[in-house]
C-alpha cells in the first residue's frame, strides 16, 4: 500500500522465512517502526477513518499493539487501555480464553477499564487467524464496551482472521496485505 504521502509501507516490513518455525514467513514490523517516515505514515493511515468518530478509548493488544495503540490514542486525543496476557495486570481483571495451535491462552483487561456503552477502537500490528483479536473483542464486549472497529498494519488474508472478525460484526481496517506468500 502506498500511503497518502506516497510511502510504500509494505517495503518497510521485513520478511523472515522459517521463523518461528519452518514454513512460516514472519512479517516483522520493527523495521517499519524504526523508520520515522514509515511510523508516521502508518499511524496516520490507521487513524484517518476514525478522525471525529465517537470513540472513548483505544485498546491495544500486547505487545506491538501497545506501541501502535498508544500512538493512535495520542493522535486521536483518547486514552489507551492495554489487553495483556494472563497475570500481567496488577488490579482486578476479567479474562477471556482463546485457543492456540497447541492449547489455550488467556487475555485480560482491568475490570474497571471499560464502562458499559464505551465505544472503543481495537489496535494491533497484525491479523492472522484472528484468535487473539477475537478474544480481545469478546473481552471488550464482556466489559460492556462496543467495538467500533479493529485496525491492523498487516492482514494475512489467507489465514482468515479479518473475515472472522467481520463475521462478528466488526469493521476491520488494515494497511498491508500479504496474500499467498
Amino acid at each position: 500500500m502506498n500511503t497518502r504521502a506516497g510511502l510504500n509501507l509494505r517495503g518497510l516490513i521485513r520478511t523472515i522465512p522459517d521463523y518461528p518455525k519452518p514454513g512460516i514467513m514472519f512479517r516483522d514490523i520493527t523495521t517499519l517502526l524504526a523508520d520515522r517516515a514509515g511510523l508516521r505514515a502508518a499511524i496516520d493511515e490507521l487513524i484517518w477513518p476514525f478522525l471525529g468518530a465517537d470513540i472513548v478509548h483505544v485498546v491495544g493488544i500486547e505487545a506491538r499493539g501497545f506501541i501502535l495503540g498508544g500512538a493512535v490514542a495520542h493522535e486521536l486525543g483518547l486514552g489507551f487501555i492495554p489487553i495483556r496476557k494472563k497475570g500481567k495486570l496488577p488490579y482486578k481483571t476479567i479474562g477471556q480464553d482463546y485457543e492456540l495451535e497447541y492449547g489455550v491462552d488467556t487475555v485480560e483487561i482491568h475490570a474497571d477499564a471499560i464502562q458499559p456503552g464505551d465505544r472503543v477502537l481495537l489496535v494491533d500490528d497484525l491479523v492472522a487467524t484472528g484468535g487473539t483479536a477475537d478474544a480481545a473483542i469478546d473481552l471488550i464486549r464482556k466489559s460492556g464496551g462496543e467495538v467500533v472497529a479493529a485496525c491492523f498494519i498487516i492482514d494475512l488474508p489467507d489465514l482468515g482472521g479479518a473475515a472472522r472478525l467481520r463475521g462478528k460484526g466488526v469493521t476491520v481496517h488494515t494497511l498491508v496485505g500479504f496474500e499467498g506468500e
